[in-house]
């Protein structure tokens, strides 16, 4: 950027208001969505209203508010969003409210804020590549001191002692789910989502976002691969979940892969808690008890199910089971792991290796589980690597961890070829996985043969031959062949 170009730009932590026509470049940590009260000077028209917070320094950063029509701000408000680097002309710096202060908006540095407004301001994208290139690591600085934040494990100890408290937190993101829309009962459209974190405390915790730029910024993280510093949640007791959840507001600035140690640590733990699949164990079986899962599927609609619908749900497929390594050598069937922050250690270990457990200095404690990965198929496809662990497993295969560990190679072969290639009764719930291929994954709740008079009443299409010796045997149809057939020999 050029001398002159420079000269133009007035520094956040400069200006005053005896300035006119300044102009102010940063970037964009924080939009609220458009809103519209009736003009008091104007009976019978609304005037409408958004804000934003920009950000020009490690340290300062300042609130915008805009005023004007309808044309003019939501025009305005779209021109942009949050992680946008833009330039202001000519608005308006005045004094904080006296009364209201920062108590709608983020907590600043600034003792002003900016007013734009159509008739005098403009605000537009920066175009200046050297500016935009010293403003785009700011997005990474958070708003408030690195070091002062709630774990999740302090949010759920404090209980309803924080309840309609503003904390910062800082977490990892586990899961986003779709938005919501619904209608107010006055005939306004609204719109929820809601996110799941984790910390190396707490393995799931609910933040809820209601404004629309909240949720657009919130579609573009990666569960497992995201970390959160999020300046002034507000937290508050929910009554349905009897627990504690966040909210994110209009004063709630969200800080995303915070360039801090402590974000930095934390990110290493969500990685590695993901590729363990620690953070799978808190879908236990018991969440739905089996017996209320009624609803059968083939595998293609399961997956096409999962497609339309994100949220987990709940099935029973009668497939074959194609892939099952349980003559594998023993720590690929078998997981060792700290009973406290579920990271898969060694046997021989006497300490958990996560530099985040809280009990790494102390004397391990461990849980030692099946861990296979199971594919089925049926005539409609196969659904791979889905998850068949303890206590599942023993039940399924009818042994514990230590008697599979005592068996000899031919004697777990054997054990495999009783349910490979065997039609089964499978329940199984489906969740999203952006790790996957497909983006989607299953975890086996209940296995066994399936038993023929099931069989009769839901796949009816399916015939039944006596063999020779008596048993029943199932004809596979052309289609289902050619499925396992195409299998890599491997898997069998």
């Amino acid at each position: 950027m050029n001398n002159n170009k420079m000269a133009t730009i007035i520094a956040i932590s400069e200006l005053h208001p005896n300035f006119s026509h300044p102009k102010v470049a940063g970037i964009v940590i924080g939009k609220t969505d458009v809103k519209s009260f009736p003009d008091r000077k104007n009976i019978g028209t609304d005037r409408f209203t958004f804000g934003f917070t920009i950000k020009d320094s490690p340290d300062f950063f300042i609130n915008v508010t805009a005023w004007g029509n309808d044309g003019y701000i939501n025009g305005l408000s779209s021109s942009f969003s949050i992680g946008d680097c833009v330039t202001i002309e000519n608005s308006l710096v005045t004094n904080k409210d006296p009364e209201k202060g920062d108590r709608f908006c983020p907590t600043t540095p600034s003792h002003y804020r900016l007013l734009v407004t159509e008739a005098h301001s403009q605000v537009c994208l920066c175009a200046d590549m050297d500016t935009i290139d010293r403003l785009l690591p700011l997005m990474h600085l958070p708003v408030k001191d690195s070091r002062d934040f709630y774990s999740l494990g302090d949010i759920e100890a404090n209980g309803q002692r924080l309840d309609g408290t503003m904390i910062n937190i800082l977490a990892a993101v586990k899961s986003c789910g779709e938005p919501k829309q619904f209608t107010t009962s006055d005939g306004r459209k609204g719109q929820r989502l809601e996110v799941k974190l984790f910390d190396d405390s707490v393995s799931s915790f609910p933040l809820v976002c209601w404004d629309r730029e909240v949720i657009q910024l919130v579609q573009t993280w990666i569960p497992k691969e995201t970390v959160l510093f999020i300046a002034d949640a507000k937290i508050s007791f929910d009554s349905f979940r009897n627990g504690m959840a966040a909210t994110v507001n209009s004063k709630t600035i969200i800080t995303v892969n915070p360039d801090t140690r402590e974000a930095s640590l934390l990110f290493s733990y969500a990685k590695q808690v993901s590729e363990s699949g620690a953070l799978d164990q808190d879908e236990k079986p018991e969440d739905v008890p089996v017996d209320s899962i009624i609803d059968v599927y083939t595998v293609r609609q399961l997956k096409e199910k999962a497609r339309e619908n994100p949220e987990a749900f709940f099935g029973i497929t009668y497939s074959f089971i194609s892939r099952l390594d349980l003559d594998s050598s023993v720590s690929k069937v078998i997981r060792t792991q700290c009973s406290r922050c579920k990271f898969q250690v060694t046997e021989d270990a006497r300490s958990c290796c996560n530099l985040l457990c809280p009990g790494r200095d102390q004397a391990l404690s461990a849980t030692t589980g099946f861990y296979l990965l199971v594919d089925f198929t049926d005539h409609t496809g196969t659904l791979h690597a889905c998850t068949l662990r303890s206590p599942v497993a023993e039940k399924t295969l009818g042994c514990t961890t230590d008697e599979f560990t005592s068996l000899t190679d031919d004697e777990r072969t054997a054990m495999k070829w009783k349910f490979l290639l065997e039609r089964c009764k499978i329940y199984v719930k489906i969740l999203p996985s952006t790790k996957m291929r497909t983006g989607i994954r299953g975890v086996v709740m209940a296995c066994s043969l399936a038993d023929p008079g099931e069989l009769s009443v839901f796949l009816p299409t399916i015939k039944q031959v006596w063999s020779v010796d008596g048993s029943t045997a199932m004809i596979m149809n052309t289609e289902l062949l050619k499925h396992l057939r195409m299998l890599p020999r491997d898997t069998l």
